[in-house]
């Protein structure tokens, strides 16, 4: 199972939080460190020093660490212009010399787009521009370097555009496709994810949406092993009950309800609840760091969770 640490900035980092956070897990030997893309605090907490920009942290995160992978779970297809988006992840791509993924979504979240005067269309139009986009990106990006690339569609329209710059990574940066749709979100996945995720949902679901998945690939004449299957997951692991219960405190969750729908309790615990995803065949799962000023815990995941798995 392939570990990867995910964090919620937007609820309050300076850059400082987010790299001391990120250089814990490449000196854990978490596989990646990924961030969220959001403009606009969820729920009661201040929120300060206020959101950063995704894709310039990661730019930052780039150069100050080494080996960890670098993404984002998601962007929002509502935040920027495809050609410009296509353009940053190039850019950082070449600055992290090939260690950037890009997560990419319809977007949901209204009160942000609100905040910050980011237009937010119905569900369908979100849709229609995210499959746009990710056809423009991708096409983007695999157009040889003597041919110019061309689109027209019903929000977006290039007129032999240079297509450059091209990232490190051949054919491209790996592409994740997550939510919880049953079709639209299953057939943009078989057409163009490298990696389907679904965040925060119970065993169950999860194995329905997966043969959703399954079946849009057949479709698409796709093989549905081809597609890597991740989740996405609080993690609130402790060696002993009072320091689970201190860290859900902390986090402000009940702690029956991190068992029940996130990875909580003992490393054994943690294990246990990572086997039962691993039969559905996900193989990547997400560890969500609500405290990101709590290094010890991903110390903990590191020495007592990854290294039981491998």
């Amino acid at each position: 199972m392939d570990l990867r640490i995910f964090c919620e900035p937007q609820q309050g980092a300076t850059y400082d939080q987010m790299l001391a956070l990120a250089l814990a897990s490449e000196e854990g030997g978490f596989s990646a460190f990924f961030r969220s893309d959001h403009f606009l605090k969820m729920g009661s907490v201040s929120g300060l020093p206020g959101p950063s920009d995704a894709w310039v942290t990661l730019a930052a995160l780039a150069r100050d660490t080494t080996r960890i992978r670098l993404g984002t779970l998601l962007t929002s297809a509502t935040f920027r212009l495809p050609g410009p988006l296509a353009i940053s992840v190039a850019e950082v791509d070449a600055l992290s010399a090939g260690r950037v993924e890009l997560g990419l979504g319809a977007g949901w979240y209204e009160d942000e787009h609100l905040a910050y005067g980011i237009p937010f269309p119905s569900v369908a139009e979100r849709f229609d521009k995210l499959e746009e986009q990710l056809s423009i990106i991708t096409g983007l990006w695999e157009t040889s370097l003597d041919s110019t690339f061309s689109f027209a569609g019903a929000h977006y329209t290039l007129h032999q555009s240079p297509a450059l710059p091209k990232p490190v990574q051949t054919p491209h940066p790996p592409i994740i496709i997550g939510g919880h749709g049953a079709k639209r979100t299953p057939r943009l996945a078989a057409r163009f994810a490298d990696e389907y995720n679904i965040p925060f949902a119970p065993l169950d679901f999860c194995k329905t949406q997966f043969a959703r998945v399954d079946e849009a690939c057949r479709a698409a004449q796709r093989e549905p092993s081809s597609l890597l299957r991740s989740v996405a997951l609080v993690a609130c692991c402790g060696r002993d009950d009072e320091e689970v219960a201190r860290r859900a405190a902390t986090i402000g969750r009940d702690v029956d309800d991190l068992k029940a729908n996130g990875l909580a309790g003992s490393p054994t615990a943690v294990i246990d609840k990572i086997g039962a995803f691993a039969q559905l065949g996900v193989t990547r799962i997400y560890l969500q760091i609500l405290d990101m000023d709590d290094l010890d815990h991903v110390g903990l995941l590191s020495s007592e969770v990854q290294t039981a798995l491998r």
